[in-house]
C-alpha cells in the first residue's frame, strides 16, 4: 500500500523525555475531547427529552421510549461495542500496521487505546466517518508519527468506511428495486440512490487517477496544494487496493463489522419500541446511509443526522412516531458507547504515562 513504507520514521523512545512529552500532550488532547464528548451526550439526551415532551405530536414516541426493556438495552450496548471494535480493527490495520505505537515499552494495547480515544473524541465533529480524523490525527501527531503519513492513512480509513457504506447502499437499493428484498420498491427511493452511489465511486476513482498528474504540473508553483492532492489521491488508491486484494481482508472485515453491527442496533430499535410493522433490514440500510448525510450539517446534538434518518424512514413508509423513537434511542447508544470506551482507554493511557498536566501546566510539559 502507498504510504505503508514511506515516511515511516521511528517514534520517540517510549521511556525518554521526548516520548513522555509527546505522550502527555496526546493525553491532554484526548482528555479535552472526551470531556466535550460527554457534555455533548448529556446535551443530546436533554435535547431529545425536551423535543419529545414539548411537541404534542411526539407524545407516542415518548411513551414508546419509556417502555423499552433493559434487556434490549444491554443487547444493543453489546452490538454497538462490537461495531466500534470493528472500527478499532480497521484503524490498527490501516493507521498503524507496523505497530509503531506499541514499540519500545508503550504496551501491546497502545494502538487499540488510541483508536478508542479517537472514537470518543470524533463524536464532536459532524461528517460521518470523516468526523474523527482531526482528533485522531492530533493524537497520533502528539505521539510523534509523521504528519503526511497520518493524513494519508486517516483518509484511507475514512474512504474505506465510506466505500463500504456506498457498496451497501448499492446492494440494498438494487435488491429493493428488483423485489429481492422486502420493502419500498419505488425507483426514486431505491434504484436512483444505488446509481448515484455507483457513479460517485466511479468518479472518485477517475479523479484520483488523474490527480497525480495534475499535482506534478502545479507542484512547483503550489507545493502545498500539490502535496494535499497527492495525499488524497494516494488514500483513494490505497482504499481501492484494500478492497481488491487479499491482504486488505482484515481492514475490510473491520469496516464491515463497524457498519453492520451499527445497522443491527438501529434495526433492533424498532423491535425494542414494539413498532408494527417494523421496516425491513434493506430499508434500514437505505435510511441509515442516506439519512446520515444530514450529519454533515454542523448542527448541535446531532440534529442533522437525526432529522435525516427520521425523514428517510418516513419516506420509506415507517410511522413518524416509531421512526423518531427508534432513531433517538439508536443515537443515544451510538454516543454512549464511544464515550465509555474512549474514557476507559484514556484511563489506561494515563496509568501508563502518568499524570496529565492541566492547561496552566502545559508549558512545563512542552518546554
Amino acid at each position: 500500500m502507498t504510504g505503508e513504507c514511506e515516511d515511516t520514521a521511528p517514534l520517540p523512545s517510549g521511556h525518554g523525555p521526548t516520548a513522555l512529552r509527546h505522550a502527555r500532550r496526546a493525553l491532554a488532547a484526548a482528555r479535552g475531547e472526551l470531556r466535550n464528548s460527554a457534555l455533548k451526550l448529556l446535551g443530546y439526551l436533554l435535547f431529545a427529552y425536551l423535543v419529545l415532551k414539548l411537541i404534542p405530536g411526539l407524545q407516542q414516541a415518548l411513551r414508546s421510549l419509556q417502555h423499552v426493556r433493559w434487556q434490549w438495552l444491554l443487547g444493543a450496548f453489546a452490538l454497538e461495542t462490537l461495531s466500534e471494535m470493528g472500527f478499532v480493527l480497521s484503524w490498527r490495520s490501516i493507521v498503524d500496521p507496523e505497530n509503531l505505537l506499541e514499540r519500545e515499552g508503550r504496551g501491546r494495547q497502545m494502538a487499540t487505546r488510541a483508536a478508542w480515544a479517537q472514537l470518543g473524541g470524533g463524536m464532536l465533529v459532524p461528517g460521518g466517518s470523516l468526523g474523527g480524523v482531526g482528533v485522531g490525527a492530533w493524537i497520533l501527531h502528539r505521539f510523534g508519527m509523521p504528519t503526511k503519513l497520518i493524513a494519508e492513512r486517516q483518509f484511507n480509513l475514512s474512504f474505506l468506511n465510506t466505500s463500504v457504506d456506498a457498496l451497501a447502499l448499492i446492494v440494498a437499493g438494487l435488491g429493493l428495486a428488483s423485489g429481492i428484498f422486502p420493502g419500498e420498491s419505488k425507483l426514486t427511493l431505491t434504484l436512483l440512490p444505488a446509481l448515484l452511489a455507483a457513479i460517485g465511486i466511479a468518479a472518485v476513482l477517475l479523479i484520483a487517477r488523474r490527480a497525480s498528474a495534475y499535482a506534478e504540473r502545479v507542484g512547483n508553483e503550489h507545493p502545498k496544494i500539490a502535496r494535499s492532492i497527492l495525499t488524497l489521491a494516494d488514500a483513494v488508491k490505497d482504499t481501492e487496493w484494500l478492497l481488491c486484494h487479499r491482504r486488505g481482508f482484515k481492514s475490510v472485515s473491520g469496516a464491515l463489522v463497524y457498519l453492520w453491527f451499527d445497522l443491527l442496533v438501529l434495526w433492533s430499535s424498532f423491535s425494542a419500541i414494539h413498532a408494527h410493522p417494523a421496516p425491513s433490514f434493506a430499508v434500514v440500510v437505505m435510511a441509515y446511509i442516506i439519512g446520515a448525510l444530514g450529519g454533515w450539517i454542523p448542527l448541535p446534538a446531532n440534529i442533522g443526522t437525526i432529522g435525516g434518518m427520521v425523514g428517510m424512514f418516513i419516506l420509506y413508509g415507517v410511522g413518524h412516531d416509531a421512526a423518531v423513537a427508534a432513531v433517538l434511542i439508536y443515537q443515544a447508544i451510538g454516543l454512549l458507547v464511544p464515550v465509555i470506551g474512549g474514557g476507559i482507554a484514556y484511563l489506561f493511557l494515563r496509568r501508563h504515562f502518568g499524570p496529565v498536566p492541566t492547561t496552566s501546566e502545559q508549558w512545563l510539559v512542552e518546554s
